[in-house]
């Protein structure tokens, strides 16, 4: 816990903006991962917690330590990201782009097309904080991609409730003072977001855990989906995909379920004789590649970001996110020629 010097609070509510980023610097980066899962995206998280170190500075004359400072930050911050919900103006679905290929018939159309990836970088100080009493998960559990996407499916104002009281740990008094309610009110929307959180995300309960982040068979199992991509080896690929292996690809709204049309969609990719060169990263607590298009003679253009999802030695998912994300993950957004 962070403990708040008198003379730097008062020196804070006197206007010493140095004395207030003192104050509120240490709890940047769990606001931003705050504001991801709310928000599901990078953008949007930095310009709710910018707004909230606004409301912050603007406010503190007001703040009157009836709770702590982090409690006060997170109650700003919550309601800043529910207005954000309520308002709506999300990334918009984007239609096919991909000059020569046709993808497969899709197995549904997705709804969290507004989805960005968040770069392991920024995690630092953001899901490291101790969680209260009250935590049902694991924190690097709760910024997986499943986890996030998950949460994007409930109304704003239970994604507020689950997040606080089973991912962060608040007790439900606080709760229901950071959302202005009543600890019933609090109590009956934690119900049905776990409810049905717990059926959003009943495919992921009953796999096998991946291998530990770093860990020699991550590694050699990353080696080996870049080996196979690269040298565009389907029969190599099969062999690390899950029969029930996801694909998505937001902003764009195609989702397939099942190896074969999964692999059918990279095979489409490959057609022609692309090719690609990948480049490591990582997003969400899970191994990632910036794609490159390979040409004959010139520059390899960035064209997008893929994010798997391991379950024991297999690939279980894929995410697929435009190159426009790619400068989050300190990628550019070419490679000079081979």
């Amino acid at each position: 816990m962070v403990v708040v010097a008198a003379d730097v609070m008062s020196r804070a509510r006197a206007g010493d903006g140095d004395a207030f980023r003192e104050l509120t610097e240490p709890y940047r980066r769990e606001l931003q991962v705050h504001c991801y899962r709310m928000l599901g995206s990078v953008q949007d998280a930095e310009d709710a917690v910018q707004d909230t170190l606004l409301a912050a500075w603007q406010g503190l004359g007001g703040f009157q330590e009836r709770a702590s400072l982090r409690t006060w930050l997170y109650r700003i911050a919550t309601n800043r990201c529910l207005n954000a919900l309520r308002a709506a103006s999300r990334r918009p679905a984007r239609e096919w782009d991909i000059p020569g290929v046709e993808p497969p018939e899709p197995t549904r159309l997705g709804e969290v097309v507004w989805l960005e990836p968040y770069p392991d970088t920024l995690l630092d100080g953001g899901i490291s904080v101790p969680p209260g009493p009250e935590a049902r998960y694991e924190q690097a559990e709760t910024i997986s991609l499943a986890f996030v996407t998950a949460l994007q499916l409930l109304p704003p104002r239970q994604v507020a409730v689950l997040i606080l009281r089973d991912v962060l740990g608040f007790h439900a008094s606080e709760v229901a003072g950071m959302l202005d309610s009543t600890t019933g009110s609090v109590n009956s929307a934690l119900k049905r977001a776990r409810a049905s959180l717990q059926q959003r995300l009943a495919a992921v309960a009953g796999r096998e855990p991946p291998p530990a982040a770093g860990s020699p068979a991550e590694e050699a199992l990353v080696a080996r989906f870049s080996s196979a991509w690269e040298s565009a080896d389907l029969d190599a690929l099969v062999a690390l995909l899950t029969d029930d292996v996801f694909m998505s690809m937001p902003p764009l709204p195609l989702e397939y379920e099942g190896r074969d049309v999964v692999v059918r969609f990279c095979g489409g990719l490959f057609d022609g004789g692309r090719r690609f060169d990948l480049v490591p990263a990582r997003a969400n607590g899970q191994p990632a590649f910036g794609a490159y298009l390979r040409v004959p003679a010139g520059i390899r253009h960035g064209v997008g970001l893929y994010v798997l999802t391991l379950t024991g030695d297999r690939i279980c998912a894929m995410t697929r996110f435009d190159n426009s994300v790619l400068s989050s993950f300190g990628l550019p957004r070419s490679l000079p020629g081979r």
